[in-house]
């Protein structure tokens, strides 16, 4: 069993990394980027009869630092 986690920063929380990524795409001559916000994946093997809960509540422990940071769980 499998599992897939999108974190992203929550709007309004300013992303450097985002911007960057923007502003080379510019300077390579892609000019129609307006924003770019950039996050992470982090996909987990779990023993069978692990729950959406229980990966939910990895991500409120370590996986994402919810203060500024959403997730989204997948499971496969």
């Amino acid at each position: 069993m499998k599992a897939r986690v999108h974190v992203m920063l929550k709007n309004g929380v300013l992303d450097p990394q985002g911007e960057a990524v923007r502003h080379a795409l510019g300077t390579l001559g892609f000019d129609g980027v307006e924003g770019v916000r950039q996050g992470k994946v982090i996909e987990l093997d779990l023993a069978d009869g692990t729950t959406e809960d229980i990966v939910k509540d990895m991500c409120e422990k370590l996986l994402a630092n919810t203060v500024i940071e959403s997730y989204q769980v997948e499971m496969l």
